[in-house]
């Protein structure tokens, strides 16, 4: 095992748990503490040391780091992008101040690693949409957006400034049959599975032919890692990392779900989040990623629904 003792704040969430489970099979259960605000997720209950903590409250935060002598920080509590858009102050306060926070104390207490998750919600209807490259036009319209990008920007002056080794990744919309949709505008693509075996019809929020990034929560916790780990001198941006997988639409996830289940049915009911994902791009260029740390996606549409719905089905 390797002697290293990571602090992941917002365990609980979507790609908390699953992240949270992979790093203590890597690392140890007890190297990898895991905390929320909320009670701890069932699915963690028993793999190793869990507190109760709000990200907000940086003492006990600090408390917990000299406790257990952390040398990495995941923080990945924030509110997503549906959710955002109906508390944009309280979106902009904990998405910010969660991290000015956790920065300020990586660089006092000597953190060798921090990892905090950008979104391809950085990128607005005025970013190509097609391939959308790691440097582009990058003026979001949300208040997700604006504060993912703006974190990127404070990791990279933190990087900079101070030496902090920061990283983070853009996630496109991400899906897993392990933990509920969060609040966040691609979580129809979640959603959709659990209708289609529990009900067998499905009123999507968002047009037929909307295509957005999509990812295979197994393939963005590897990526994850894989990011942590690669050595520092490879990386050549301390901005978040562009990474793809695959992009589609309503219409063709329904059509992967009838190979499988024939008498599922979908209609269409777009609300407030069409606007939202009519200003994100369609298809993602991760060739820095590629380049920087080998990153390569294994999960297409067609694999990724036959693993959903065999598990979920379970």
């Amino acid at each position: 095992m390797k002697s290293e003792k990571i602090l992941l704040l917002g365990s609980c969430g979507q790609i908390g748990v699953e992240l949270t489970l992979a790093l203590r099979a890597q690392y140890g259960n007890d190297a990898v503490i895991a905390t929320d605000i909320k009670e701890e997720h069932p699915l963690l209950k028993g793999s190793g040391p869990f507190y109760q903590v709000d990200v907000m409250d940086i003492n006990a935060v600090l408390a917990l780091v000299k406790k257990e002598s952390i040398t990495q920080i995941y923080l990945l509590a924030a509110l997503l992008s549906a959710t955002g858009e109906k508390m944009p102050l309280k979106a902009w306060d904990i998405n910010m101040t969660s991290l000015l926070q956790i920065l300020e104390l990586s660089v006092q207490e000597k953190i060798a690693k921090v990892y905090w998750p950008s979104s391809i919600a950085v990128f607005g209807s005025t970013t190509p949409k097609q391939a959308t490259p790691q440097k582009t036009i990058v003026e979001p319209e949300t208040v997700y957006g604006i504060s993912k990008y703006a974190g990127e920007n404070w990791c990279q002056y933190y990087a900079k400034r101070y030496g902090l080794d920061v990283r983070s990744i853009r996630y496109p919309g991400l899906i897993s049959w392990k933990s509920l949709p969060g609040g966040g505008t691609t979580d129809y693509a979640v959603d959709i599975y659990l209708q289609a075996l529990a009900q067998k019809k499905y009123t999507c929020f968002l047009s037929e032919h909307t295509y957005l990034p999509m990812m295979y929560m197994d393939d963005a916790i590897r990526a994850t890692i894989e990011l942590m780990e690669a050595p520092a001198a490879q990386l050549t941006t301390r901005l978040a990392y562009n990474i793809a997988a695959m992009s589609f639409s309503p219409k063709e996830i329904a059509a992967s779900i009838q190979q499988h289940i024939p008498d599922f049915t979908i209609d269409y009911a777009p609300d407030f989040r069409q606007q939202i994902a009519d200003g994100w791009p369609q298809s993602i260029d991760d060739s820095l990623a590629q380049k920087d740390w080998n990153w390569k996606a294994a999960f297409d549409l067609e694999k990724m629904t036959a693993t959903m719905l065999e598990n979920l089905s379970k």
